[in-house]
């Protein structure tokens, strides 16, 4: 029976990182074929026997072989546990697994890229809406203003600018129902604020909680 080994899941995150570049290395590096003439012993590029290649290049292979199955056996005992353990955030309860995937894809780190970070795409989308509204609230105000100080220089002439007047009633009116207002169900800041807050804080406790998850869970390989 083949011995087995319990290691903490951060050791075996480690050694998996290892191998991918210890594999990656000796595949690069190994001599699998050569050439050789057929009167000749010695390989052509090696300068070495036949059978001295022979048992390099099985030699070679079967290493990386093996490291090929130690990393697919650290893989499959990690995912294995992430999706068996469980982690506590104060938005709720998460598998390792799903807490990882979560972060991941928070973080714009998933095939889609940021495309999947919905809600730094809502944050950036509510931002915009809220600028752009204020923005012509402030520029068509402006312009009412400007068109209503108008309407009073007509009113009155432009020497006498007295606001007591009767007439001066109408342009008042006129501002008060063409003034621009914020039309704002969401509460947009609050939301904003409410958004930030909630990715930051859920985004700092699921990375705390995976590493403390890793570095005190056991895996056997």
């Amino acid at each position: 029976m083949e011995n087995t080994v319990k290691i903490l899941v951060t050791q075996a995150l480690d050694e998996r990182d290892l191998l991918a570049k210890k594999i990656n290395d000796k595949i690069q590096a190994a001599v699998l074929a050569d050439v050789a003439k057929r009167n000749e012993e010695n390989v052509y590029n090696r300068r070495i026997s036949r059978e001295e290649f022979r048992k390099e290049a099985e030699s070679a292979y079967q290493q990386i072989v093996d490291l090929i199955d130690r990393y697919n056996r650290l893989e499959a005992a990690i995912v294995e546990s992430n999706a068996n353990t469980y982690i506590e955030t104060s938005y709720g309860r998460f598998s390792v697994a799903g807490a990882i995937t979560l972060r991941n894809r928070m973080r714009g780190d998933m095939k889609y890229g940021g495309f999947a970070d919905f809600e730094t795409t809502l944050l950036i989308k509510l931002k915009k809406s809220y600028h752009d509204c204020i923005d012509t609230m402030e520029r068509k105000n402006k312009s009412l203003s400007e068109t209503a100080e108008e309407m009073r220089l007509s009113i009155l002439g432009r020497e006498s600018k007295t606001k007591d007047d009767k007439p001066l009633e109408v342009v008042e009116t006129y501002i008060r129902e063409n003034t621009m207002e914020l039309a704002d169900p969401l509460d947009i800041v609050k939301k904003m604020e409410a958004l930030t807050e909630r990715k930051d804080k859920l985004l700092n406790e699921l990375e705390t909680q995976i590493k403390v998850s890793n570095a005190t869970t056991f895996i056997t390989i």
